[in-house]
C-alpha cells in the first residue's frame, strides 16, 4: 500500500475563519486616526486665517487708519505788481500775480494721491482771487511741495477802503479757501479722501513772508 507524502490538513471551523467584518473592525482605527490628523489641521488653518484676519483689522483702526492730510502755506512772493508811480497802491484795471509756496503733508502709511487742487484768496471777506495747483501725489508720510499761481483782480483790492492803512501797517491779512480731493490706498482698499482747509493768514509786505497763519481742516472721507 503506497502511503501520500502529503497529509491532509483538516479545515479550520467555520467560527475561527476571517470575516469581512474583522476586516472592517481592522481597519477602523487607521480610518479614526486620519479624520483626527485631518480636524486638527484644519482647526490650525482656521485659527491661523482668524488671528490674521484680528491682525489685519486691528491694522486698519489703528496704524493704517486713514488721517486728515495737512495742507500748509508756506509763503506767498509777488510776481507782477502795476503801481501807480511813486505810490503803493496798484493800478486801477490791472491785476496782480501772486504765486504760493503750499505743501502736502501726508501722515498715513499708504500713498495720498490727488487731482489738481482749488484754492481761493480772500481779503476783507472778498474774494480776490482764485488757483489751480497741479495734480500730485503724497509719499506715505511724506511732504510734497507746489507752487500755486494766484491771479488776483486788483480793483477788488483797491475797492477796501481799509488798504491804506494795512499798506502803511506793513501787513496785510487774508483769507484762503482750500479743497483737495484724493484717494489713500490702505493694504488692498482705496479709500476716498476730500479735505477742506480754510486759513486766515498774515503777510509780511516787506519780506513778503507768512507771519501768522491759523487753519482749520476738516476731513470727509
Amino acid at each position: 500500500m503506497v502511503e501520500t507524502s502529503e497529509q491532509i490538513r483538516p479545515l479550520a471551523p467555520a467560527s475561527e475563519r476571517p470575516t469581512s467584518s474583522d476586516d472592517e473592525a481592522a481597519t477602523t482605527p487607521g480610518k479614526n486616526h486620519r479624520r483626527r490628523r485631518l480636524l486638527r489641521c484644519c482647526g490650525c488653518v482656521g485659527a491661523v486665517l482668524l488671528i490674521q484676519a484680528v491682525v489685519i483689522v486691528i491694522l486698519i483702526f489703528t496704524v493704517f487708519k486713514v488721517k486728515d492730510p495737512v495742507i500748509r502755506l508756506n509763503g506767498v512772493t509777488v510776481d507782477r505788481l502795476d503801481l501807480i508811480n511813486g505810490t503803493t497802491t496798484p493800478r486801477p484795471g490791472s491785476n496782480m500775480s501772486l504765486t504760493a509756496d503750499v505743501s502736502v503733508r501726508n501722515p498715513n502709511y499708504a500713498s495720498f494721491k490727488y487731482p489738481e487742487t482749488t484754492s481761493s484768496l480772500y481779503y476783507r471777506g472778498t474774494e480776490i482771487g482764485e488757483a489751480r495747483g497741479p495734480a500730485g501725489r503724497a509719499r506715505a508720510r511724506r511732504t510734497a511741495r507746489m507752487n500755486v499761481t494766484v491771479e488776483v483782480i486788483a480793483d477788488r483790492v483797491t475797492g477796501q477802503p481799509e488798504l491804506g492803512s494795512d499798506i502803511n501797517s506793513g501787513v496785510l491779512t487774508l483769507g484762503s479757501y482750500t479743497v483737495v480731493g484724493g484717494k489713500v490706498k490702505v493694504l488692498m482698499v482705496k479709500k476716498h479722501v476730500r479735505v477742506t482747509m480754510n486759513c486766515s493768514l498774515t503777510v509780511n509786505l516787506t519780506t513778503q513772508a507768512i507771519q501768522d497763519q491759523k487753519c482749520k481742516r476738516k476731513l470727509k472721507l
